[in-house]
C-alpha cells in the first residue's frame, strides 16, 4: 500500500467515522469504485486508533469527569446504550460481514441513514428547541436504550453510527449539545469493540498483516496520522453543527447517494 493511499483512507475513516455519512458505507464504496482491496487488518486496526485518539482529544474533560467519578448515571446509559450493539454483531456477524463484503444493501442503508436524520429534525424542529432539553441529568434509560438500538442497526454498513445515534438522541428531546457529546462518547466503546475483536484476529498473525507490519510503516503511520488529524476537525465541526446548524445537509447527501448506489447497482452496473 503506497504512503497517498494510506492517507485517502485515513482522511476518508477520520471524516466519515463522525459526520452522519457512514464511514463503512464510504468505505465499501471507495474500495468498490477505485478497486481497493481491503486493507490489511493491523492497517485498519491503526485507522481506527488515530479516530479514537481524536474523540479523546476533543472530548477530554468530558471523558475526565466521568472517570473521576464512575458510579453515575452517565456511565450507566453509556454502558446501556452500548449493549444492544455488541448483541446485535455476535448474533449477526456472518450477515454482516456478507453485507460488508457484497455491498448489496448500500443503497438502501444509505438511504435509511437520511431517513433517520430527517425524522431526527423534523422531531427537533416540532418540538421547539426550548423543548429539548434533556442532559445527563434528566435523560433516562428509555433514552439511552432507544439510542442504543439505532447505534446496533447502524452496524450494517451504510448506516451512520454517528447519524444514528444522533438521531436517536434528537428524537428523544436530548439538548442538542449534549445529544452530540452523548454520540461521541458512545463512539468510544464501540471503537474500542471493534479494536478487541481486531487485535484478537490479529493476533493469529495473517501474511498480509505480517507484510503491512514490516514494509508498510510509512503507510501505516500515515494512515493514523491523517485519520487522527481529519477526526480530531471532524468532532468540533459536528459538534458546532449540531449546536447552531441543522442535518438536513447531510440528509440530503445520503438521501442522493443512496439513490445513486442504486441506479448503479440495478441499472448501469458500472462499480456495484
Amino acid at each position: 500500500m503506497s504512503v497517498i493511499t494510506a492517507i485517502v483512507l485515513g482522511v476518508v475513516q477520520g471524516l466519515t467515522e463522525f459526520l452522519p455519512v457512514s464511514s463503512s458505507g464510504h468505505l465499501v464504496l471507495m474500495q468498490k469504485i477505485f478497486g481497493i482491496s481491503e486493507p490489511p487488518l493491523f492497517f485498519d486496526t491503526m485507522l481506527h486508533v488515530g479516530t479514537l485518539t481524536a474523540v479523546f482529544a476533543v472530548l477530554w474533560k468530558d471523558i475526565l469527569a466521568i472517570l473521576k467519578k464512575i458510579f453515575q448515571p452517565l456511565t450507566a446509559y453509556l454502558i446501556i446504550a452500548t449493549m444492544p450493539a455488541v448483541v446485535f454483531a455476535l448474533v449477526f456477524k456472518k450477515h454482516i460481514e456478507v453485507a460488508f463484503e457484497s455491498g448489496k444493501f448500500l443503497g438502501f442503508a444509505f438511504f435509511a441513514t437520511s431517513a433517520l436524520l430527517v425524522t431526527a429534525e423534523l422531531v427537533s424542529r416540532r418540538a421547539g428547541r426550548t423543548s429539548c432539553t434533556k442532559d445527563a441529568a434528566s435523560m433516562n434509560w428509555l433514552d439511552a436504550l432507544v439510542i442504543g438500538v439505532l447505534q446496533a442497526v447502524a452496524i450494517i454498513p451504510g448506516v451512520s453510527r454517528s447519524g444514528a445515534t444522533l438521531s436517536g438522541a434528537l428524537s428523544r428531546k436530548l439538548d442538542r449539545d449534549f445529544a452530540a457529546r452523548f454520540s461521541f462518547l458512545l463512539s468510544i466503546p464501540a471503537i474500542l469493540g471493534a479494536l478487541v475483536l481486531q487485535l484478537r484476529d490479529l493476533a493469529k498473525g495473517t501474511a498480509a498483516d505480517t507484510a503491512a507490519l514490516g514494509g508498510g510503516a510509512a503507510a501505516i503511520a500515515a494512515g493514523t496520522l491523517s485519520a487522527a488529524v481529519v477526526g480530531f476537525f471532524a468532532v468540533r465541526l459536528m459538534l458546532k453543527i449540531v449546536r447552531e446548524k441543522s442535518l438536513w445537509g447531510f440528509a440530503i447527501y445520503t438521501g442522493v447517494l443512496g439513490m445513486l448506489v442504486l441506479v448503479d447497482q440495478f441499472v448501469t452496473h458500472l462499480v456495484l
